[in-house]
């Protein structure tokens, strides 16, 4: 579809759905080889393995500051190259940024499977500068868990990082007897009594932030924060 933000001539397009099915098979095609079996959580050593086998270089000790001080992570794309990432040195260097670290390997994965193709594209079209040979995303903390929809490139990376981490699958049979339980069909309010309790199974089986378990439950549709109007039958 056509660029909005002029970026490039057009982007690409994925339903939520494409996005999960994408990013759920090549998790379960991966541990099924590496480990035997499909699993949770996705360890730092799973996604690290999982990335080195899909871009031309993984660097997990960058020094990333000339991009800014806020910077966590860079995917860097080359002309008929496959891409390569960059996470800066404090998240590898730090095991209480585990869930950060992890969270941000599978937003850069996220860019590196699903933008290779646009940038490709425009290398070859002279949509981006004709002497260009390399171009980059920079990620920013602020933006590596949720994004607005209106910058896409990192919406869809934010959306695959918790469809890595979190498949969809999983979450739903994780989740379907606390929703049978409750009597009540989801979405929840994120205030609401039961958000905690679905919030808390999240982090516990897929070792991530409480805010990641919260945003992913948001897009798929177990938790919402808007507040529902009365009504008359109400």
């Amino acid at each position: 579809m056509r660029d909005p933000t002029r970026r490039f001539r057009e982007r690409p397009f994925y339903r939520p759905e494409e996005i999960d099915a994408a990013c759920e098979r090549l998790v379960n095609e991966f541990l099924l080889k590496h480990r035997g079996k499909v699993e949770y959580p996705l360890t730092t050593d799973d996604l690290t393995i999982l990335i080195e086998r899909n871009v031309r270089d993984l660097d997990l000790y960058a020094d990333l500051s000339d991009d800014g001080t806020d910077v966590e992570g860079v995917t860097r794309f080359a002309v008929g190259h496959q891409p390569a990432i960059a996470i800066a040195d404090p998240l590898s260097s730090d095991e209480r940024r585990a869930n950060r670290l992890r969270t941000t390997l599978a937003h850069e994965l996220g860019h590196a499977k699903f933008h290779d193709e646009v940038f490709q594209m425009a290398f070859s079209s002279g949509d981006l500068l004709s002497e260009a040979r390399e171009a980059k995303i920079v990620c920013k903390r602020e933006t590596m868990i949720d994004a607005p929809q209106t910058d896409w490139m990192e919406w869809q990376a934010c959306y695959a990082s918790g469809a890595y981490l979190m498949p969809r699958s999983a979450v739903h049979d994780l989740l379907r007897p606390a929703v049978t339980a409750s009597k009540r069909l989801p979405p929840f309010h994120v205030a609401g009594e039961e958000a905690p309790a679905f919030i808390e199974v999240i982090i516990d089986r897929f070792a991530v932030s409480k805010e990641a378990a919260k945003v992913r439950l948001i897009k798929l549709g177990f938790l919402t924060t808007e507040v529902r109007t009365p009504t008359l039958f109400d």
